[in-house]
């Protein structure tokens, strides 16, 4: 079993007043709305009178050609780990936005290309059933058209990788090379907005725009995924220093490195995790911090439920590790209350546990909620049982019984455990179906929603 000491001293690094901080996701979003609606002023201030069947057919599909163009931008920009989105937002809330961007992205794509297609096939004599035909056409008479073929047949692929039910019958590390293909599938598509789009033809303080905004983003990209994590990693030097057992199916991964403290990391973030070892290079997880950093030494502490993490067991010191991040929201600056509730569910226990170390708080301010199946699967449980002593907090465990029965974790069991409930914050990580009946019960128990604090790192 590992013991990660220093709890005083990580403490004093996270002491603060009680000051949230303001999530930027309004301002963000009432952004992207105002960006949307610049895209459809530059069509309706270029679009002249419509007076047949044809015109309306290929103004449809300018405008939703420009829609899924402003939209790649921001896909893409959703990738790029931006620190501002990721720590701030939420790196859970930002891939939803990803997903849900990517989604309406690729319809409009096809609806840009069936519109377009069908208005120049009518314009060209052959109606309807012309439209294939018409495309082989424009992609080998358009300019870029060929690009632009090739990079919606990418993205097309992608979404349907991404579909629920097909993610979850690849492997994790197939589906997430895929999904880097975004980025030549934008590239792709990109150059025969600016060649065949007649907005930006007459418009050059458009042209000029859709340059700032794609290079923007392309900025964003080479820093924070490729130039960031190569600083990060060249000034820290990460090797394993050792892989302990926790209990049966669950180790922890001390990393030694230099100054790790001033990674900027907190109790409660992650990092996606890739270990130099043969048959893991190509392999890039994302793993939460089970101890607030230390001067030398990092750790996680992963079950082992894929491949990747199955094989850390198996980790051999001084192994080379490269880490991209911090990332996640997860963390002392969403708490606005003097009590805290900690809810973990099995492995979901490593940032629960870290804040569990560090959040400031006198004696009996805080509680930690462990649900686990059994008592041999939880994990970390001598070193909680020691915070919990150390600090005066209160720590609980719900197990099955032995035949098996689920404890009741409802709103009227959290209110006869903590009657002052409605006055907590709650921090709360684990499996989705247990995240979401215990949100259920705490919304019961009076907790408004503002106040409860969660993060799904499932990307």
């Amino acid at each position: 079993m590992s013991t990660i000491a220093g709890g005083r001293a990580a403490r004093r690094q996270t002491m603060r007043r009680i000051r949230p901080r303001r999530s930027p996701a309004v301002p963000l979003l009432l952004a992207v709305w105002a960006g949307a609606a610049g895209v459809i002023w530059l069509w309706w201030n270029n679009t002249p009178s419509i007076a047949d069947d044809n015109s309306k057919i290929l103004n449809a599909g300018r405008i939703t050609g420009l829609l899924a163009g402003y939209l790649m931008a921001l896909v893409v920009l959703q990738m790029a780990r931006v620190p501002a989105l990721e720590r701030r937002v939420g790196s859970d809330r930002v891939a939803r936005w990803h997903a849900m961007s990517g989604r309406y992205t690729i319809c409009l794509v096809l609806a840009h290309l069936f519109l377009t297609m069908w208005g120049y096939a009518l314009q060209s004599g052959k109606g309807l059933g012309g439209i294939v035909q018409q495309t082989i056409d424009s992609v080998n008479q358009l300019p870029d058209m060929g690009k632009a073929a090739i990079g919606t047949g990418l993205l097309v692929l992608i979404g349907f990788i991404s579909i629920g039910g097909v993610r979850r019958l690849i492997p994790y590390d197939t589906w997430y090379h895929v999904h880097l293909l975004t980025y030549a599938a934008v590239f792709l598509t990109f150059w025969h907005q600016l060649s065949t789009g007649n907005d930006f033809a007459v418009e050059p303080a458009a042209k000029t725009a859709w340059y700032g905004l794609y290079g923007s983003v392309t900025a964003l990209v080479v820093w924070y995924r490729i130039l960031a994590p190569i600083r990060l990693n060249l000034k820290h030097r990460m090797r394993v220093e050792a892989v302990i057992e926790e209990t049966p199916g669950i180790v922890s991964v001390l990393i030694s490195g230099q100054k790790l403290h001033r990674m900027g990391a907190e109790a409660g973030q992650f990092f996606r995790w890739r270990f130099l070892a043969p048959g893991m290079r190509l392999s890039s997880h994302p793993y939460s911090l089970s101890a607030a950093p230390r001067p030398t030494m990092l750790r996680i502490t992963v079950k082992a439920i894929g491949d990747h993490s199955a094989a850390l067991r198996d980790l051999e010191p001084g192994t080379r590790v490269w880490a991209e991040g911090p990332y996640g929201a997860l963390t002392a600056g969403k708490r606005s209350r003097g009590k805290v509730l900690l809810v973990a569910g099995g492995v979901g226990i490593t940032p629960m546990r870290a804040l569990f170390e560090t959040l400031p708080g006198a004696s009996g301010d805080l509680t930690l909620l462990y649900r686990a199946n059994s008592t041999q699967d939880l994990a970390l449980w001598d070193e909680l049982a020691a915070i919990s002593q150390e600090r005066g907090a209160r720590l609980m465990y719900a197990v099955n019984s032995p035949e098996g029965e689920r404890p009741d974790i409802s709103a009227e069991s959290l209110r006869r455990k903590l009657p002052d409930i409605d006055r907590h914050d709650v921090f709360m990580c684990g499996p989705p179906g247990f995240a979401q009946q215990v949100y259920e019960a705490l919304r019961g128990a009076g907790v408004p929603a503002r106040r409860i604090h969660h993060e799904s790192f499932e990307m």
